[in-house]
């Protein structure tokens, strides 16, 4: 079952969650020329990825992989790609090499039809940080997606999904790029995500509560509130 841990401040948490993520990185450059670091999109990491920058470690060498985009150019502000580079792809870790999840000159399934055997190449994640939303989705494994089932269950690494409850398309890694990771860190703040994390425990399916495709022993959940 999956460990949670519960911060007195978002401060602490991400400072705690950069020395975490930054020593498994490192133990897995010892034994991999080159690793992949799984980072989830949205403004909540956003002050990790702020202090991981700064972590020393040999981020030439680090794959940096997004779970989830929208399929939307990489200037837009709405990209978590943007995001990612302004945060996380600075300082010391500004030579880390990230992925993108968006050609203008493909559409979405064409995009994923041409990457995905390069994306495989990927896995395993050796580090993984995701977030959870109320509906207990994560990546853009979301509940009402029609494209969810095929997503947690197929062998393909990348997953176009269209949730009803989202305005663009987006591409997600699949459960079985996010379950391969060697290390998962579940990244939530406030009452209600906490809420729903404890719910999604109870669950017993993966349709009704996607976070659940990474539950296990080496899966971490940091908490904090948001006050």
């Amino acid at each position: 079952m999956t460990k949670l841990t519960k911060f007195d401040s978002i401060d602490i948490l991400m400072k705690t969650l950069s020395s975490y993520v930054s020593n498994d990185l490192r133990e897995s450059l010892k034994n991999n020329k080159v690793v992949t670091l799984s980072v989830p999109g949205g403004t909540t990491p956003a002050p990790f990825f702020d202090y991981l920058c700064n972590e020393d470690l040999e981020w030439q060498r680090v794959n940096v992989l997004l779970s989830d985009e929208r399929y939307l150019p990489e200037d837009n502000i709405r990209s978590n790609a943007r995001l990612i580079a302004k945060h996380l792809i600075q300082k010391k870790a500004s030579v880390a090499r990230m992925i993108s999840f968006y050609n203008k000159n493909l559409s979405e399934e064409e995009f994923v039809i041409k990457y995905e055997s390069q994306m495989s190449t990927l896995l395993p994640i050796n580090v993984s940080i995701l977030g959870m939303g109320e509906d207990m989705h994560t990546a853009s494994l979301f509940p009402d997606s029609d494209e969810l089932l095929d997503a947690l269950k197929s062998d393909n690494t990348l997953h176009v999904v269209r949730p009803k409850s989202q305005p663009e398309a987006r591409i997600s890694l699949s459960g079985k790029a996010l379950a391969s990771a060697h290390k998962t860190y579940i990244l939530i703040l406030g009452e209600n995500k906490l809420n729903a994390y404890k719910k999604a425990c109870s669950e017993k399916t993966e349709i009704n509560a996607p976070i659940r495709v990474v539950f296990g022993s080496n899966t971490s959940v940091f908490w904090a509130d948001k006050i």
